[in-house]
Order: C-alpha cells, then sequence, then structure tokens
C-alpha cells in the first residue's frame, strides 16, 4: 500500500511528457512529403504544426496510427506508405497505449503501467527482419542496431550518399562523397537525444563553386579545406566535417525543451522566407509548447559572423546572437496561421538578456534598450481543402513606411519584404501518387540587410532564408511521382529573375553588405543593378530495394543570362547515385 501511494506520488510530482518533446525526423527525410501528403488526402488533422520543423517522432507515429485505424477512402498504395513510418519511428508505436495507460494510473492508482519502449515491442505494427545480419544487426528493417530496454531505447545507423557523374562544361567529374553515422535514444520516456557526424569530399559544378568563393562557405556546411583525388581525378575539391546533435528534456506534459547544434525551419514551401535550413548547422536551445490549437516555439540562437578566410587561419570566428519566436495557431481542422518574430543583436560576442523573455515583443524590448539590434516580423498559413488542394504563403516585413509602400509609391529603399505564394495538388489529375506544386517567391532590395553588416539576417555568410538572398522573383514547379512502392520520379524547374551588384556598387542583393552603402534613396525596384534570369531543371529516379536505401539516376541543368555577359553560365550535369539514411542534397540557386 505504502509504495503503490509512493509510485502515484512520484507520477504526480515528475509528469511525463511523451509528446512534449522526443527525437525528431531529420530535415532531409522523405517523410515530410509523404505526412504532408497523407493530411491533404486524408481530410484528418495532423497532432504537430506542420510550418514548424522539425517533427517530433511520436506525434509522427501517433498520426500514422489514427490514420491507419481511420474510416478514410484510401487511394491504392496509399495505406503501405504508413509502414514506412512504422518501421523508421518504431521505438513509439507504444507511446499512445502508454499515455493512456500512464492516465488511468495517475488518475486510480494500481499497477504502474509498462514502459513506452515494452509497449512498442509487443505492437503488431513493430516488425522483426526475417534474416537479420549475425543475430544483432538489422533485426528490424530500418535500424543497423537497436537497444530495447524498459528504461532506455537506443538506434544507430550508417549514412552514405556517393554520387558520380559528368558536367558538359567541366573537365573534372561531380563528385559527392559522404560518410557518417547517426544515433538517436531515450532514457526514461523523458530525456532523449540524437546525433549525428558525416565526412564529405566533393566537387561541385562550377555554379556552385562560384557560390562558396562568394559566400567562402560551402552551402549547408560552412567551413571546408581543398581536396584532391588521383582515383576520382579531381583537383578542385571540397573536404567538410561535419556534425548534428541535441539533447531533448520534457519538462511538463505540453512543453518541452531541446538544447543542440543542428537547423531548423519554419513553413509549408519548398522555401521558406522566415528560417530555412540552407544555412551552415549551430547553437540553439528551443522551448516548445503545446496547447490547445497553439504550439508556440521559442529560439534562441548563436550564428557566426563571416570568416576571414575561406579556409580559416586559426582564429575563432566571432559570434552574434538571435532570438526568434512562432506562435502557430489552427483556426480549424485544416486552418491555420503563425506569427514570426526574430531579431538579429547588432552587438558581436554579446548576448542580449532581456531577449531571453519568451513572451514579450522584441520589437518592444529593443525600443526600450534604444538598441540597433534587426528586427524582422513575418507571417504564415497553410489551408487544405477538398482532400486534394493545400495552399499555403508567407510574408516576411522588415520595415517600410504606409505611405510610401502603399500611396506615393516612389520605390524608396526601405520598404523592405518577402512574400511566398503556393499551392499543392495532390494524386493531380486521378493518378495516385501524382504530386504537383507551384511556389512564387518575391523579396525587396535590401531585406534582410541592416546598418551593421554583421546583424544581416545570415549565419556563416549564408542566408537564414532564402538561397538567393533578396532582390529576386522566382517561380518553383515540382513534380512527384510514386510510381510504386519502391519506385519514385522527381522533377523541378525553376525560374528566377535576380539582379546582382556590379563591383563596388550595393544594390541590395548581397546580404554581407550594410543598407547604408545603398546607391539610391526611390526609385528602386526587384531585379535592379545587373538584371539576369536563372533557368534550373532537374530530374531523379530513384529505386529503394531496401529501407532508406536508394539507387538514384540524376539530371540537372541550370542556365544563368545576365546583362553582363562575364555573369552568363551554362551547366548540365547527369549522375549516379547510392544514399543511405540520407535525404537528397540539391544545388537549386
Amino acid at each position: 500500500m505504502i509504495k503503490s501511494r509512493l509510485c502515484i506520488l512520484i507520477f504526480a510530482c515528475f509528469p511525463f511528457a511523451l509528446f512534449a518533446q522526443g527525437s525528431n525526423l531529420p530535415m532531409d527525410s522523405e517523410a515530410y512529403h509523404l505526412l504532408d501528403r497523407l493530411e491533404i488526402a486524408s481530410g484528418t488533422p495532423a497532432p504537430y504544426h506542420s510550418s514548424l520543423k522539425y517533427y517530433n517522432r511520436g506525434d509522427v507515429v501517433r498520426y500514422a496510427l489514427t490514420l491507419d485505424s481511420a474510416q478514410v477512402q484510401w487511394r491504392k498504395g496509399e495505406r503501405e506508405q504508413l509502414d514506412f513510418l512504422f518501421h523508421d519511428n518504431n521505438e513509439w508505436l507504444g507511446a499512445p497505449e502508454f499515455a493512456k495507460e500512464l492516465g488511468d494510473f495517475r488518475k486510480n492508482g494500481g499497477t504502474p503501467p509498462l514502459s513506452q519502449i515494452e509497449l512498442s515491442l509487443a505492437h503488431p505494427k513493430y516488425q522483426f527482419s526475417r534474416k537479420p545480419i549475425l543475430k544483432y544487426f538489422y533485426k528490424t528493417p530500418a535500424n543497423l542496431f537497436e537497444v530495447n530496454d524498459k528504461h532506455f531505447h537506443f538506434r544507430l545507423n550508417p549514412m552514405l550518399h556517393f554520387q558520380m557523374g559528368r558536367s558538359q562544361d567541366m573537365d573534372e567529374p561531380v563528385f559527392y562523397n559522404l560518410r557518417g553515422l547517426e544515433a538517436r535514444g531515450g532514457v526514461d520516456d523523458r530525456i532523449f537525444f540524437y546525433l549525428n557526424i558525416t565526412e564529405t569530399q566533393a566537387r561541385f559544378p562550377d555554379y556552385v563553386n562560384d557560390r562558396i568563393l562568394k559566400d567562402r562557405a560551402v552551402p549547408g556546411a560552412g567551413f571546408y579545406k581543398s581536396y584532391t583525388s588521383d582515383i576520382f581525378k579531381v583537383k578542385q575539391g571540397y573536404d567538410i566535417l561535419n556534425a548534428q546533435g541535441y539533447m531533448a528534456f520534457n519538462i511538463t506534459p505540453h512543453v518541452g525543451a531541446q538544447f543542440g547544434y543542428g537547423r531548423n525551419f519554419i513553413g509549408n514551401g519548398y522555401r521558406s522566407l522566415l528560417l530555412s535550413d540552407f544555412a551552415n548547422n549551430h547553437l540553439y536551445f528551443k522551448l516548445n509548447w503545446k496547447v490547445w490549437k497553439f504550439h508556440y516555439q521559442n529560439l534562441f540562437t548563436e550564428l557566426a559572423v563571416r570568416s576571414s578566410k575561406a579556409t580559416g587561419d586559426g582564429r575563432l570566428v566571432s559570434k552574434k546572437y538571435m532570438s526568434s519566436h512562432h506562435l502557430s495557431i489552427n483556426l480549424a481542422p485544416n486552418l491555420n496561421v503563425g506569427l514570426f518574430e526574430t531579431v538579429i543583436f547588432s552587438r558581436n560576442n554579446q548576448f542580449e538578456f532581456q531577449y531571453l523573455n519568451p513572451l514579450i515583443l522584441y520589437r518592444t524590448i529593443e525600443q526600450g534598450l534604444g538598441s540597433p539590434d534587426n528586427v524582422l516580423i513575418g507571417l504564415d498559413g497553410k489551408w487544405n481543402f477538398l482532400k486534394r488542394f493545400q495552399l499555403y504563403g508567407q510574408l516576411m516585413m522588415d520595415e517600410f513606411v504606409f505611405k510610401e509602400l502603399f500611396i506615393e509609391r516612389r520605390g524608396w529603399w526601405a520598404n523592405k519584404y518577402a512574400i511566398q505564394i503556393g499551392g499543392k495538388y495532390i494524386n493531380a489529375l486521378g493518378v495516385n501518387g501524382l504530386d504537383l506544386q507551384v511556389e512564387y517567391n518575391t523579396a525587396r532590395p535590401y531585406i534582410y540587410t541592416h546598418r551593421d553588416s554583421s546583424a544581416s539576417y545570415t549565419h556563416y555568410n549564408q542566408p537564414l532564408a532564402h538561397p538567393l538572398g533578396a532582390n529576386f522573383k522566382e517561380t518553383v514547379f515540382l513534380l512527384n511521382y510514386q510510381i510504386s512502392k519502391r519506385w519514385r520520379v522527381e522533377a523541378r524547374a525553376i525560374h528566377a529573375e535576380v539582379g546582382d551588384d556590379p563591383s563596388g556598387q550595393n544594390w541590395g542583393s548581397n546580404l554581407l553588405l550594410p543598407h547604408t552603402t545603398r546607391v539610391q534613396e526611390y526609385g528602386n525596384e526587384i531585379g535592379q543593378g545587373v538584371p539576369g534570369t536563372i533557368d534550373l531543371q532537374g530530374v531523379e529516379i530513384s529505386y529503394q530495394p531496401f529501407h532508406r536505401v536508394i539507387l538514384e539516376l540524376s539530371w540537372l541543368n541550370r542556365i544563368k543570362n545576365s546583362a553582363d555577359d562575364g555573369l552568363d553560365q551554362t551547366t548540365s550535369y547527369f549522375g549516379l547515385g547510392l544514399r543511405v539514411n540520407v535525404g537528397k542534397v540539391r544545388w537549386d540557386f
């Protein structure tokens, strides 16, 4: 009797929170597209807010189990897609039942429930491999090695991405060779961790090499060293070592915290104008508050100011700090809107503790401090309808004056905003598995910039939002066709109108230049400077013989046509690749 009361007291004082936090889906996982189309096609609302990525693995399994048992008119192959989610997140299969048993135990007493992992192992969707390798490896289809203890679970997997191809404009081959390991696990159903470490040698197409020289950083990676290979005949390559990792903690049933090194993404589109995963990994502390129809997220981040040399010189890179918050609201089961605010501190190597307040508007703090910080405000939203379509969009506002923007309309330089409008069409034209998407993005000159160049909306010289930075218009067409369980075709066509900065002039496209060096006060328009167009087409045909083992044939064609003939560039690439537990790497800019 005393023991039972003691157990009840312990559970009451330290509440479990299965879905407040936990291990997350990797940002490059194919599951994001799958979950998106399942939500649209089923009309069943998800327990997560899709604009805030990463998704929690526990939420993903809970949603997949809901769909599996729901009275939904599935098209051919759609229900089978749920198996991918069950295999990939098998440690969470028992979480819904554990939450129910825990609630009954806390309410009525009695026998404490089994742990989440014990319930997962007993779940009918937990699938074991018919022939494990050496009895210990790949005991389940998705994981090289597993540990399933009552109070501890662990998953270990290899990471591999090898791709080789030839570009018509290059003497050397296009080459990408990534190897690594990833691990995730949890302790006592309340503390979770994830880490991966990868080493990559690569030879990129010339337009990517030009971007590396301009930014002094590899897209999505940052620091690099030079690399040569006699075997692959590579003389101008790059060697990149990168890692991600975090610890996640359940604080209450509705509040979770995460401390780590990685990236985040806000939005429902192919691009994000609020916060994207284009830049390098960075240190962050994140709070997630999930209550009723709200998901409120705080993000406190340490970023790197531009490095002095492309390959580093042994000196510590200067730091800058960013605080962000995003409030996501489900106005209806199929309608979501979000409010976003972020501030980049205009004080290198100094954190302003007043921005730790998780609720107050940053603009209020900035004005109260009299600070020179860079504050941006944004909106986003999505609407699913007819079990076929989704409309989504974003608005990012840096600063503007209503009179100048809507009445006089003189092209004032400080009317800085960016807009995204997009749509998705699931099972298009009645074809099972055929998904289409169109997206339009535009950003005014000088948006994301600041009077202090180090306070621009960048990290390690790279944009924190759209890869093109500012001063552009872009239209994106995407096709994703799941032909069968193993075969898939993905295609994209991108057209962008850009304005480059001539030497010594700032027309608003380079985020690393202070806006105080602008050329003119009025008459500013998108595409100013040296106008040009970028047209990019790409196709990937993939075959998946085993879980997250993908053979891939890829083709890419990119043409830049500029008013300055010296900026013209044509790239045509064809290659073959193998990916294991790694998502796609695309250089779509």
